[in-house]
């Protein structure tokens, strides 16, 4: 049973100002394994308080001294990365192979990857008379979610720290322990007294007081679009920047050209790998109508082939999060029998063998319509909708028929027309081929999928102001 009922705040271990706990459950077993202390507004002025502070020096620390503290997060990080894995694995369902080889592998990555760019970064640039100054932007807040834990964290640390920032983080209540193994890290790494601050709470308490604090210059929320809609009411009367990473609808353009069995199959299996809970997630499947009976049969061999079980042991998918998660996902299921698209495989309820936890069908819904509630709606949730198209432009234009535009996917065999479909779809991040990203491939969407960009460099934009110092080099 874990119990973290402090905060950090100041470089120390505190009490909350009024005590109030929250039971954390185990997704896998429902069962309460461990208990958090929950925030308040009084806790967050306390730690926006200390990072304030602490920004007077760390912001004027060097290039050096700041490559030197990441340094040493990394090397407790490496200490405690199994400790990290596990807890991921414990609090949010991921399976021990998924935590282990890409959800805690990220957090160590992000922080490498900042190092790297900071060695060289340009903070200064001289335009004629003029010099460009970027310099941190002061107090952060930091929102961050369930899905992928300590990734959104570290996306979010690394370059704030590396560009001389301070901050106040917020991790999801529901699964809590990663964020409270990353503090510990900093503390143990000698980050200096205040300038990373950790206060647990929920989004209406914790989350609305960081947001709204005149203490905070900026605010990066990871979630969704509801409440990165609130995040942004409560952020407007005090005019601070706002970065946003939100939800994603995204499609899937298989081209008829390319191979299915790769193409099909392969996005089938991404959109199951952390039972279907990432927002980039494919989960909108465009095939011609000509090769649907194609697509459906390795779709369903796909699934079948796919196990679901306890993600201590060796299966592909664990539960998804919680049992408000699991609802609705359930609901949305039954949403798409509902409106009239084919069941392929999964459908509503567990799966046969398992009558505890949170575990979900891995689902494909064949002939699905765009205007259909599971095309529109981020399920969340291992769920696949196949849209059928006749031309390649009814294509890019369904794949573009969404208010997100987290990601999008195109598989074909013609590099020219592959690229050319990439071009028209509104879209962050769209992979070709099923490439994967880099750590330095900007992350972020168009539309109701936010602003603003994490990983890799342009990551450091998010946390810099630009000063024009105008005459700085006599003429």
């Amino acid at each position: 049973m874990r119990e973290y009922l402090q905060f950090y705040i100041g470089g120390q271990w505190v009490d909350p100002v009024t005590p109030k706990t929250l039971d954390v459950i185990n997704p896998a077993t429902e069962e309460v394994c461990g208990h958090i202390s929950m925030g308040s507004a009084e806790d967050v002025d306390r730690a926006v308080k200390a990072a304030r502070t602490a920004f007077e020096t760390w912001s004027c620390t060097s290039r050096e001294e700041r490559i030197e503290v990441m340094e040493r997060i990394v090397a407790e990080y490496k200490k405690r990365y199994d400790d990290m894995a596990k807890a991921i694995t414990e609090e949010m369902g991921a399976p021990s192979w998924l935590a282990q080889r890409a959800q805690a592998a990220m957090g160590v990555g992000h922080l490498q990857t900042a190092i790297e760019i900071l060695k060289t970064y340009k903070f200064e640039e001289d335009r004629g008379a003029t010099r460009l100054a970027k310099e941190p932007i002061g107090v952060c807040g930091f929102i961050t979610p369930w899905n992928w834990p300590v990734n959104q964290i570290a996306t979010k640390v690394a370059p704030a720290l590396a560009t001389g920032c301070t901050m106040v983080l917020k991790p999801s209540e529901v699964a809590p322990y990663s964020g409270y193994i990353w503090t510990e890290i900093l503390d143990a790494a000698g980050v200096p007294a205040g300038v990373f601050n950790m206060v647990n709470g929920d989004g209406p308490t914790v989350g609305a007081a960081i947001s709204s604090h005149p203490g905070v210059d900026m605010v990066s929320f990871t979630g969704s679009t509801r409440a990165g809609i609130e995040v942004a009411k409560n952020a407007a009367a005090t005019v601070k920047r706002v970065h946003q990473e939100l939800g994603g609808k995204s499609p899937n353009i298989i081209l008829e050209n390319a191979d299915y069995q790769k193409a099909v199959g392969g996005g089938i299996a991404s959109v199951m790998v952390n039972s279907g809970q990432s927002c980039n997630a494919p989960t909108r499947m465009l095939v011609p109508h000509g090769r649907m009976d194609e697509a459906i049969a390795i779709a369903k061999a796909t699934v079948e082939a796919h196990d679901v079980g306890d993600p201590n042991g060796n299966a592909k998918m664990g539960p998804v999060v919680s049992e408000v998660q699991f609802n609705k996902i359930q609901s949305l299921i039954q949403k798409g029998i509902e409106e009239g698209a084919t069941l392929v495989a999964g459908g509503p309820g567990r799966p046969e063998s398992l009558d505890k936890g949170y575990y979900v069908k891995p689902t494909v819904f064949a002939n699905v319509t765009n205007d259909m509630t599971i095309a529109r709606e981020e399920i969340f949730g291992p769920v696949v909708s196949i849209v059928g198209y006749e031309t390649v432009e009814e294509a890019i234009q369904v794949g573009n028929d969404t208010e997100y535009g987290l990601a999008a996917y195109v598989s074909g065999n013609d590099p020219d027309e592959v690229r050319r479909v990439a071009s028209k779809l509104r879209a962050g991040q769209v992979s070709l081929n099923g490439a994967s990203p880099g750590m330095m491939d900007p992350f972020g969407g168009y539309k109701m999928s936010g602003n603003g960009r994490e990983w890799g460099d342009h990551a450091f934009a998010e946390f810099l102001e630009t000063k024009a110092i105008i005459g700085y080099t006599p003429t």
